[in-house]
């Protein structure tokens, strides 16, 4: 009989619709539901590092909105960078951008993750997800900056209807490497000049 109730509950989950919850935008860098969202990831997440990082998704966004004047819909934006009409504003620069600031903050309690969604096609996407240490990917709380220009919107990563995230550790690490090595690249090539003069 126990067997029974073990397979019908197995069925009933394998069965069950994925639970949807759209992203919603934050209202600033002190929202408090993504905060809130933050901090409920797990006891042990402190409370000013979920304000920290609350904090800089809503200003990564707002900055690089202004640094790349984005236009709507999104896939213009692309479209635009691709050609070379736009300097950037491509999901990937956002979520770059973000990783390398969270990064940053020495986080103890929360860890950022790279994520993607319909990888090596025309519609892949990137975001960064943020779990508490050491908790799994797909319990994490989605950043984006990108799907509407600048504005951060947030949201369970499991949950979002329009994308099925995949965590890519490989790139979290290459994009990380990266920003260190063109960290370096403009003092090594001023103590180079130095050297020259």
């Amino acid at each position: 009989m126990c067997a029974l109730a073990l397979l019908s509950v197995a069925a009933t989950s394998i069965s069950a619709p994925r639970v949807r919850e759209y992203p919603v935008m934050a209202s600033s860098g002190q929202d408090v539901r993504l905060t809130r969202k933050l901090i409920a990831l797990s006891p042990t997440v402190r409370n000013d590092e979920a304000r920290q990082v609350a904090m800089c998704a809503y200003t990564t966004g707002q900055e690089l909105k202004k640094k790349w004047k984005p236009v709507w819909p999104p896939g213009l934006q692309v479209i635009l960078a691709n050609k070379g009409k736009k300097k950037g504003g491509l999901c990937y620069q956002y979520a770059a951008e973000l990783l390398v600031r969270l990064d940053a903050l020495k986080l103890q309690t929360l860890e950022p993750h790279w994520a993607e969604s319909f990888a090596n096609t025309m519609s892949e996407h990137n975001v960064i997800v943020v779990t508490a240490k050491g908790q799994p990917f797909s319990e994490g709380v989605l950043l984006d900056n990108w799907r509407y220009g600048g504005n951060l919107i947030y949201g369970s990563v499991a949950a979002d209807p329009e994308y099925r995230w995949s965590e890519n550790n490989g790139e979290i690490l290459a994009r990380l490497r990266a920003s260190a090595t063109s960290a370096q690249q403009p003092t090594t090539a001023k103590q180079a000049s130095s050297k020259s003069e």
